[in-house]
């Protein structure tokens, strides 16, 4: 079902097309470094970059046979080249060409969930300006606390967004290394000014000291901030779920025009996007699990990562991809009720001021157990014969010693609650 929303960036990056493409171009370096330090004829190294090709469908007929990869390429180039064929992965080993070229298409399919998280940190960043002063309820257990902006919450994710943008970034950053220094990683086959020459080409850096593979605390790196970003969407979509439920009603996802929620029952509008985020982040923890134990591998290398990576590196990617367009969307579109908030603010008939009330009281010389015991036992009184609570506060005689009508009645107040908002937006940079 994926496919069908996979963005065709990010899934050309994993065809194999592209991937055998980029390991040809790592090939041809490696060839035009030996030619630099006389090691291959110049004249081979060109002719290498002039005629090297190769047929996918062809490379899969010789794997077939070979059941190995990396030699069903090069046989397949090698045929398109002709004689200077032989110096064609000159004192390469197999990993010099499958893991540098990984990192190349790792750092690409970063770059595009890299803008993606730009494009949510936009959305969010409107969402909080617009809703900077919308009161809505703040929930603590999933029962109501204090009063807090709908904004307030919109930027949090953004700071979150941010962070995760930076994540991000230094993942690319650490994939973005290149191995050329052969069997088992002592470079005695290929001198370390070949590694250096292709990776600058390719814009990686250099290992500097691998084994027969470049180390895979790198991707686990990469997977585990793939997750940690899916986490946050699921996040928002968590809160946007519960925000939805009927008995709320704060918010909704956009329902669009011939969009249906239920196959029996016609009224449904369900939180679809917000639930299908919620899944997905699941799978790309599993996959981040599995990049953990791809980091231990026996002596200078085996071949257990290989397969799993094959999987979980391509879908971590296209997931995310889809996650953060979809999440996106979800917040750009989302229907935001703020009469409903309000009417949502009414429901607990006051008691959710009463923290202010409290230490209102301490300020007037009440201990902070007097002022407490006070005021809860008001709140009980409220809870138990479901009145309100500021009517309550407003006959009680013990409070009223302390306080006068006037000053009972600002401790109800709504904007004391939201008076540092534009503190906070201006501390995150909003």
């Amino acid at each position: 079902m994926i496919e069908r929303y996979t963005r065709p960036e990010m899934a050309r990056i994993w065809t194999d097309e592209n991937k055998f493409r980029k390991m040809l171009e790592v090939e041809i370096l490696a060839c035009e470094a030996f030619a630099k330090q006389g090691l291959i004829p110049k004249a081979s190294a060109k002719a290498i970059r002039e005629k090297a090709d190769f047929d996918v469908k062809k490379i899969n007929e010789i794997e077939e046979k070979t059941h190995h990869d990396v030699v069903a390429f090069i046989k397949n180039i090698s045929e398109s080249i002709g004689e200077d064929a032989r110096y064609f992965h000159f004192g390469l080993t197999s990993s010099d060409i499958l893991d540098t070229a990984l990192s190349v298409m790792m750092k690409e399919a970063m770059e595009i969930l890299i803008t993606d998280a730009e494009g949510l940190l936009a959305a969010l960043k409107e969402k909080a300006l617009k809703y900077k002063k919308t009161p809505m309820i703040g929930r603590s257990h999933g029962v109501h606390a204090e009063p807090i902006s709908f904004g307030l919450k919109m930027a949090l994710y953004y700071k979150e967004t941010e962070r995760n943008i930076t994540r991000l970034r230094e993942a690319q950053d650490i994939i973005s290394i290149g191995q050329m220094s052969g069997s088992v990683g002592t470079f005695a086959n290929v001198d370390p000014g070949v590694e250096e020459y292709v990776c600058s080409k390719l814009g990686l850096k250099p290992a500097r000291i691998s084994n027969q593979v470049i180390q895979r605390d790198r991707h686990a790196q990469y997977l585990n901030t793939i997750a940690i970003v899916g986490a946050t969407l699921e996040k928002i979509a968590i809160e946007i779920r519960g925000l939805q439920k009927t008995e709320i009603g704060e918010v909704q996802e956009f329902f669009a025009s011939g969009q249906t929620g239920s196959s029996s029952m016609p009224h449904k509008k369900n939180p679809i996007i917000c639930e299908r985020v919620t899944g997905l982040a699941r799978v790309l923890r599993g996959n981040a699990t599995a990049a953990i134990e791809n980091v231990a591998l026996w002596h200078e290398r085996d071949i257990s990562h290989s397969s799993v990576e094959r999987v979980i590196i391509p879908d971590s990617t296209i997931l995310l991809d889809y996650m953060l367009n979809k999440t996106t969307g979800l917040i750009s579109d989302l229907v935001v009720n703020a009469e409903r908030m309000m009417e949502n603010i009414q429901i607990s008939k006051g008691l959710i001021h009463s923290q202010r009330l409290m230490l209102e009281l301490i300020k007037k010389g009440a201990t902070r157990t007097e002022a407490y015991d006070m005021v809860q036992e008001a709140a009980l009184k409220a809870y138990e014969g479901n009145e309100d609570f500021t009517e309550i506060v407003m006959n009680d005689g013990k409070i009223k010693k302390y306080l006068s009508q006037q000053e009972i009645a600002t401790t109800f107040s709504l904007d004391y609650h939201l008076r540092y908002i534009d503190v906070i937006f201006k501390n995150i940079g909003l």
